[in-house]
């Protein structure tokens, strides 16, 4: 009896042992393979990191022989290394086997939140880099958008900030600008200057058309190319109107304009030419 219970007692004994050792190498099995994906996984970290340096690097030259503007080429460096981070990021989790389906379905369901909370930002934004890449206007020009007009101090990814001739800052979102109307009065080289001159009926418009053609020659910053015109422009009601036109740089469009109305002013009266200005006749019937 006693040895029928040791014989049964055995198998017991046997069925232990071998549980412990199957569970022991399956730890060891697992420990082996959860350090093998950490290793790969601060490998793919730390290669991918310094491909996407050397990525931004060409990028960044490339973006050089291009002449890009400074502002949008750090932008685009910018959003490129942080682009292939994220990737290099998602790569070494799926590596360690966590499941990326749901963490990628997260971030766009919080970037589509977020993009639909800011979507008047967003618009700017996209203004923004629109106008960095297209370039209707620089720095420094002078331009009239938005019932809104001045020099441009400063273009930033959200607003463009403008500076009036009286000093005012004007801050106008970038969406707006890059969707509307947009004047820039100094992206040409040159500019016409126009004038509408008027002399009395009864003077002689030959005389005149002599006089501005003297002004015109006497002033050096008047281009001779294209040719300046002068013609008849209107009879009107108190007086006959001679249309002329001439061209200028651009940085000298004013100094022509103001020069150019100060000798008409002085130098007509000379001339025998006069300025006519509306006048009423009022008759007076006694019956």
């Amino acid at each position: 009896m006693l040895d029928t219970l040791q014989v049964a007692k055995e198998p017991t004994t046997q069925t232990t042992n071998n549980s412990f050792d199957f569970s022991w190498d399956w730890m060891m099995d697992k420990i082996y393979e959860w350090g093998l994906n950490l290793i790969l996984a601060i490998a793919i970290l730390i290669i991918g990191f310094w491909l996407s340096k050397r990525v931004s690097k060409f990028v960044g030259k490339v973006f050089d022989r291009k002449q890009l503007d400074e502002s949008l080429k750090r932008f685009l460096m910018s959003m490129v290394t942080i682009s292939l981070r994220v990737m290099v990021l998602v790569t070494a989790l799926g590596q360690l086997g966590l499941e990326m389906t749901s963490f990628v379905a997260l971030i766009g369901g919080a970037g589509l939140a977020i993009g639909m909370a800011f979507s008047g930002t967003l618009g700017n934004f996209a203004g923004g880099v629109m106008i960095l890449i297209f370039r209707p206007y620089k720095v420094g020009d002078y331009i009239k958008a938005q019932g809104e007009e001045g020099i441009v101090k400063e273009i930033q990814i959200f607003n463009s900030i403008l500076l009036t001739v009286d000093n005012k800052t004007i801050i106008i979102p970038n969406g707006t600008l890059a969707n509307g109307n947009i004047t820039n009065f100094t992206m040409e080289k040159k500019r016409r200057v126009d004038f509408t001159v008027s002399i009395a009926y009864g003077d002689n418009y030959e005389t005149a058309r002599n006089v501005l053609l003297r002004f015109i020659k006497e002033d050096e910053k008047i281009l001779a190319d294209p040719e300046p015109f002068i013609g008849l422009g209107a009879l009107a009601d108190s007086s006959v109107n001679i249309t002329l036109r001439v061209w200028a740089l651009t940085e000298n469009y004013w100094e022509v304009y103001f020069r150019m109305n100060e000798k008409i002013y002085k130098e007509f009266g000379k001339e025998g030419l006069n300025i006519p200005f509306p006048q009423l006749d009022v008759h007076v019937h006694n019956k």
